[in-house]
């Protein structure tokens, strides 16, 4: 394991990472202003589920694998674009909800079934974005000892240890949002803002259908 100055490094830049936005800071503001806070935690707790499949995937050499092979990453590349448009879409063409106080809201997607939809739209965010597991496996080994005796363990419990420390982040943007949600103005625009974060999805979703696979190497 890296020593103090490097772990309090490597924490850092995590929390720094976590905070850029992007689809999963996406997915948990859309899913708090629209549903409350609760429901913006638990599409983060899915946000960070899928996480924990491209750690483990990449320890045990899934990640090296579509690094180094352009047709298992354009696969799921295509499968995980494919994914984000149909979450874009869906928001665009959503029809405007009547008035409704947001606490009704936050109930009525209170039950178990919502919940669970919301907890698997971020799982499967993350598991299908290949690029999610070039960031592990392009972050991660530069805090690992080139001496270490076993990467692949310090691999999984870094990999761990970012993706713990990401749930305090996703919680914010949540809370956040969930505040921001409660405010007037807020509520009345709240279709709208559905429509520009589908929006962004449909964006997110082309940008990674016209990502490049990475370069493989001779020898590979």
């Amino acid at each position: 394991m890296p020593d103090l100055p490097h772990l309090l490094a490597f924490i850092a830049a995590g929390w720094l990472l976590n905070l850029t936005p992007g689809p999963d800071v996406l997915y948990v503001v859309t899913n708090s202003l629209r549903s409350g806070v609760r429901a913006g935690i638990v599409a983060g707790l899915g946000i960070t589920a899928g996480c924990f499949v491209h750690i483990f995937a990449a320890a045990v050499g899934v990640g090296t694998l579509m690094a180094t092979s352009a047709a298992a990453f354009t696969v799921l590349k295509y499968i995980g674009a494919a994914y984000l448009l149909y979450l874009g879409v869906r928001m665009v063409l959503s029809r405007a909800a009547p008035p409704t106080d947001l606490d009704k809201a936050a109930a009525a997607v209170s039950g178990e079934r919502s919940l669970q939809a919301i907890f698997l739209g971020g799982f499967w965010t993350n598991v299908l974005n290949p690029k999610v597991a070039l960031f592990f496996l392009a972050f991660v080994p530069q805090f690992i000892a080139p001496g270490a005796d076993d990467k692949a363990l310090y691999f999984v419990l870094l990999g761990v240890l970012f993706n713990l420390n990401g749930i305090p982040v996703n919680v914010g943007w949540a809370v956040a949002a969930g505040w921001m949600a409660r405010r007037g103005a807020v509520q009345k625009g709240m279709h709208w803002l559905d429509r520009a974060a589908g929006v962004l999805f449909i964006g997110f979703g082309l940008k990674l259908a016209f990502t490049d696979a990475p370069a493989v190497r001779a020898g590979h």
